[in-house]
């Protein structure tokens, strides 16, 4: 299952993201994480913290909108979250 931790959730609604679960996503103050409800789970996921580095990544140097624009739809299809 990997790892999980039993948190409370504090005032105001705020939960704290453990150590452990927050050196393993790389998470740090001002990450923007993504949340949803999927049946009875509240998940959340971490968003990238620059999506056009990602993309430049993704695509690279120099941009070709037939060939790279499948390449950015393929990556975001495979990493999207539904």
């Amino acid at each position: 299952m990997g790892l999980s931790a039993i948190v409370k959730v504090g005032k105001r609604y705020t939960i704290v993201i453990p150590k452990s679960i927050r050196e393993k996503l790389r998470l740090k103050e001002g990450s923007k994480v993504l949340l949803r409800i999927s049946g009875n789970r509240i998940i959340i996921e971490p968003l990238p913290d620059s999506p056009f580095e990602i993309l430049g990544k993704v695509v690279g140097e120099p941009y070709s909108e037939k060939v790279d624009e499948k390449k950015a739809q393929s990556w975001l299809m495979r990493n999207a979250s539904s």
